[in-house]
């Protein structure tokens, strides 16, 4: 399905009766509804950033729902759409943390060195967040994390708001890393996301473990 590592990975899963369910009510959300993301992006983040390339772990919610703003990243969107307050403050962050004065608020090229996006719940529809919740997604995603425990290499996970905090106890090998604050949104971003330094982390354990650090 995906053509990468993950469909060997995950072959189990996608024959469970809960992720058949899932697909059907997938394929009639998009033929009846606007659904975000497109169809085809609906499992980029695996594909970008397949099983065995997999360094750090940003975990989001449920894709953005406005119109022409999720394409299969977390928190990710095209450069020809307005940049969402979230990913404004999360670029702040990196300025403050790294000095990096990024602009691009398509994060395809961090997929592509191994930062895995991947949003709990895959499919929105249009201007109703959490419209997908509890249809069977998050019983997926939480079985990927536990995939990436299961890992010999050491995987960093990025936890923002409590929401991805939640799925902390997934996490239970101590060769891992866990960074966790706040959620960078505008509501919460004042309380512990600005200077939570999450970019240096990132890269400061990946240096100490000999792997190549990400170019944020």
């Amino acid at each position: 399905m995906i053509n990468k590592k993950w469909d060997i990975v995950l072959k189990d899963e996608m024959k469970q009766d809960y992720f058949k369910k899932l697909g059907i009510f997938v394929k009639n959300e998009y033929k009846t509804k606007q659904v975000f993301p497109p169809y085809e992006n609906i499992f980029d983040a695996l594909r970008f950033t397949d099983y065995d390339k997999v360094k750090v772990v940003i975990l989001g919610q449920d894709p953005y729902h406005g119109l022409g703003e999720a394409h299969g990243l977390s928190f990710s969107v095209h450069e020809n759409v307005s940049m969402p307050p979230s990913l404004q403050n999360i670029f702040k962050e990196l300025d403050s943390d790294l000095g990096i004065k990024r602009t691009c608020s398509d994060l395809t090229d961090w997929a592509k060195q191994g930062v895995l996006l991947l949003n709990s719940i895959m499919t929105v529809e249009k201007d109703k967040p959490l419209s997908h919740q509890n249809k069977g997604w998050e019983i997926f995603t939480d079985n990927i994390i536990k995939y990436l425990n299961d890992r010999e290499e050491p995987v960093i996970f990025v936890l923002w708001g409590s929401f991805a905090r939640s799925k902390k106890s997934l996490i239970t090998n101590k060769r891992h890393y866990i960074i966790e604050s706040v959620h960078p949104s505008p509501l919460s971003a004042y309380r512990g996301f600005f200077g939570s330094k999450p970019f240096s982390k990132i890269n400061d354990f990946l240096e100490k473990n000999n792997i190549e650090k990400i170019n944020w």
